[in-house]
C-alpha cells in the first residue's frame, strides 16, 4: 500500500472540513471513456484504494462538462474532441453530505500524456464484464448501469 493511501483516512476529515467551510454543496464528475474495442478506462489513484472512473471536483466558475474534460486529461491523458454527454446524476450523501456526482461519456477522444503527476498510480482499459477485482463499488455500479442495462441508482 502506497504511503498516500495510508495517510488518506487521516487527511480526508481535514479536506472535508475545508470543503464544508468553503462550499455549501460539493459537485464532482466522473468520465466514462471507451475505446474502439468497447473497453472502459479506469484509473488507480495513489491515495485511494481500487480502480475508479477518471474524475474529480468541479472548480468554482467551471462547468461540469469542462470539469469532466479537464479531469480526463489530467488523470488519463484523454483529450476530448467533442463535448462530453451527460449520462447520470447521483447523490453522494452516504460519503459526504451535500455532495453530488455527474457521470459523463467521452466518446470522441485522442490520447496523450496525462498532466497530473503524483495523483495517478496506473491507468488501464478493461472490458465492462471483466473489471479488476478491486474496482471501487461505485465504479462497478456505474459500469453495470451503462453497459449491463442495470437501472441507474440515484445514490452514488
Amino acid at each position: 500500500m502506497d504511503w498516500r493511501q495510508r495517510i488518506e483516512p487521516f487527511t480526508r476529515p481535514l479536506f472535508f472540513l475545508v470543503s464544508r467551510l468553503t462550499r455549501g454543496m460539493t459537485l464532482g464528475v466522473r468520465a466514462v471513456v471507451t475505446d474502439d474495442e468497447g473497453r472502459v478506462l479506469l484509473v488507480r489513484h495513489t491515495y485511494l484504494a481500487g480502480w475508479w472512473l477518471p474524475g474529480g471536483g468541479v472548480d468554482r466558475g467551471e462547468t461540469t462538462q469542462a470539469a469532466a474534460v479537464r479531469e480526463a486529461r489530467e488523470e488519463a491523458g484523454v483529450i476530448a474532441r467533442a463535448a462530453p454527454r451527460l449520462i447520470s446524476i447521483h447523490s453522494n450523501e452516504r460519503f459526504f453530505r451535500g455532495d453530488h456526482v455527474l457521470v459523463f461519456a467521452i466518446d470522441d477522444f485522442e490520447l496523450t500524456d496525462r498532466t497530473s503527476h503524483g495523483e495517478i498510480a496506473e491507468i488501464g482499459w478493461f472490458a465492462p464484464d471483466a473489471l479488476p477485482h478491486d474496482a471501487h463499488r461505485s465504479t462497478v455500479a456505474r459500469v453495470a448501469e451503462i453497459f449491463g442495462g442495470r437501472v441507474a441508482d440515484d445514490a452514488w
